[in-house]
């Protein structure tokens, strides 16, 4: 049975099929306390794929997932409750990752705020959603740690919000493959992929210390 809207996903073996979290009921219901949250717009695809990839990442370096890992979408078109693109999870599968169609589904942070407040680190594919998330978490570009111009620290203790790729050092947007077949969306997973590997130990250090979790 699929759970809420954006449970979170663990790997459950060296194949990285994934497995569900129990949840206490209620859009995240399994998830408290600080975590990561992965953003698009519709949470249909990029960041389901960002989500799968990276708890495959943090699994394969601490044994289990240290930290919960979320996704949502800020687009106008987001909803709670769609399923996974079709093209999304053909692209995982080639790489190891079997996700069911049932067995994630997407969460509209338009209409969940609360959610972003919770979140440690908050990582999308563009700098207008980085923004649109700003905006939902009351945030100021002016709280900026030193050295890390890119950024964002916001009012709300100890949260970050960037891209995707600034997170890798890097500028740009990962673009949205919506519509433009397989080839478009293996590329945007290899490009997500990419950006997580160079960020992954900066993504570390952003969060919280494990007393404070």
């Amino acid at each position: 049975m699929p759970g809420p809207p954006g449970t979170p996903r663990v790997p459950e073996d060296g194949r990285g099929c994934a497995a569900a979290v129990p949840s206490a009921g209620g859009v995240w219901g399994a998830i408290s306390g600080p975590h990561i949250l992965i953003v698009c717009q519709a949470n249909t695809a990029r960041s389901i794929m960002a989500q799968m990839i990276l708890e495959r990442m943090l699994a394969a370096r601490h044994g289990a997932v240290p930290v919960r890992v979320a996704s949502g979408g800020v687009g106008l078109y987001a909803r709670d409750g769609m399923l996974p693109s079709l093209d999304a999870r053909i692209v995982l599968r080639e790489i190891g990752i079997r996700l069911a169609e049932d067995t994630l589904t997407s969460t509209d942070l338009r209409q969940h705020p609360e959610l972003v407040s919770g979140a440690a680190v908050i990582l999308t594919m563009t700098a207008a959603q980085r923004d649109v998330i700003r905006g939902f978490a009351g945030s100021s570009s002016d709280n900026r740690p030193p050295g890390r111009s890119t950024v964002a620290r916001t009012e709300l203790d100890g949260q970050f919000v960037l891209t995707l790729r600034e997170l890798a050092g890097e500028h740009g947007d990962i673009a949205d493959p919506a519509a433009q077949g397989e080839e478009a969306f293996r590329a945007a997973r290899d490009e997500i992929a990419r950006c997580l590997e160079l960020g992954f130990e900066r993504l570390l250090q952003l969060l919280p210390p494990p007393t404070a979790r």
